[in-house]
């Protein structure tokens, strides 16, 4: 009987202790720079429908990518622009807003950074069985993802 209370009691403590690990916080991704990879969005000029950013910053290859906004929220699932950059800082990126209207003055995108997981400097986000199936995923640091909403200047 004694050897039943016991794993009656650890059943228990370990059913308890898997509760507290899914309440437990997790953690909350943020916007906004990182140490490594950067989008300075100050400064942001347009012609037309072109953006252009003061300076980018990939530690490795990637896309300086644009998200629109709908009803308000940014889509993430789609894109409006990208921009291959290899490794390194780069001053005056221009990104051609391509598949949108004219955008006018405050009109809000998400300006972010995506690596180029395979190194084919070709943008991998692609829409399979309905969906999209984003290869060359979001630049993150730690749980900062290296975005930022802008607006249109």
């Amino acid at each position: 009987m004694t050897t039943l209370r016991i794993a009656l009691a650890g059943l228990a403590l370990f059913v308890a202790g898997i509760a507290l690990a899914e309440d437990a916080p997790r953690p909350q991704i943020t916007m906004g720079n990182g140490e490594k990879n950067w989008i300075l969005v100050d400064g942001l000029e347009r012609s037309g429908r072109t953006l252009t950013f003061r300076e980018v910053h990939l530690d490795a290859g990637g896309w300086l990518v644009l998200h629109p906004f709908e009803g308000g929220k940014p889509k993430g699932d789609i894109y409006v622009g990208a921009r291959y950059l290899a490794a390194g800082t780069h001053k005056d990126v221009s990104i051609d807003i391509t598949t949108a209207p004219e955008p006018t003055a405050g009109t809000p995108f998400v300006a972010m950074l995506h690596s180029d997981v395979d190194g084919d400097e070709t943008f991998d986000f692609v829409f399979v069985d309905g969906g999209p199936n984003v290869e060359d995923i979001a630049v993150f640091e730690g749980t900062t993802m290296v975005a930022h909403v802008v607006k249109v200047p």
